[in-house]
């Protein structure tokens, strides 16, 4: 299980990422509010673990960005601020808990196998992520790096099923069928037309690609 520890005071991340790896998490870790929001960006955590108070942005607006972005990741803040209003602001800026400092460190444990229990129950069909990328199929929207993106009807079943299927390669036969709904025909570059449009949309202008090709043998959905 990955966590990500977003925290300022290093002796303080020292503590936490020893006990926690310890307790066999991998822990990646950010000492402000912008790069830990750019981890979260760019990788999936099972949770995130932040402080209030921190350099370049703070808990509270870390928090809304991650939620607008769509991103649902469970978040616990920790947090020397523990009257009502700072927990209920807190809260309402899109954590799901919140612990006081100092604490136990079997509190905080207790608080992270509550938060991914009850996270394991919500995950359903509904949302589809690689990297930095998420796939809303209620909303029918996508986004990318905290970043909207606008794709046609087509595309967007294109993507779903590339993200149903991510980490595999797969034979323009099988797109063919299972997106447009029809025979592949060798005589038709249908596929790599549409494969092209959405690489421009959700690879272009970002750092790592997602879609590759697999020369040969189709196109396969996965991290670089």
């Amino acid at each position: 299980m990955k966590i990500l520890l977003i925290e300022d005071e290093r002796k303080t991340i020292q503590y936490i990422k020893k006990g926690l790896e310890e307790n066999d998490y991998v822990v990646d870790t950010a000492e402000d509010g912008i790069s830990g929001r750019n981890l979260a960006f760019r990788n999936q955590y099972s949770i995130i673990i932040t402080d209030v108070i921190l350099p370049e942005l703070n808990g509270r607006d870390l928090c809304r960005e991650l939620r607008e972005a769509k991103i649902e990741t469970p978040i616990l803040m920790l947090t020397a601020l523990a009257q009502t209003d700072d927990v209920v602001e807190g809260l309402d800026s899109g954590a799901d808990d919140y612990l006081s400092k100092p604490f136990e460190f079997k509190e905080l444990l207790a608080r992270i196998r509550s938060l991914t229990k009850r996270q394991s129950k919500q995950v359903n069909d509904n949302q589809l992520r690689i990297a930095d990328l998420v796939l809303d199929i209620n909303r029918k929207s996508v986004i990318r790096a905290g970043k909207k993106i606008d794709l046609t009807s087509k595309e967007f079943s294109l993507l779903e099923y590339f993200l149903r299927n991510q980490d595999r390669v797969i034979p323009r036969a099988e797109l063919s069928k299972h997106v447009w709904k029809v025979d592949f025909d060798t005589g038709t570059n249908m596929v790599e037309v549409y494969v092209n449009y959405l690489r421009k949309k959700i690879d272009k202008d970002f750092g790592s690609k997602l879609i590759h090709t697999q020369f040969g043998m189709g196109y396969i959905l996965k991290e670089a």
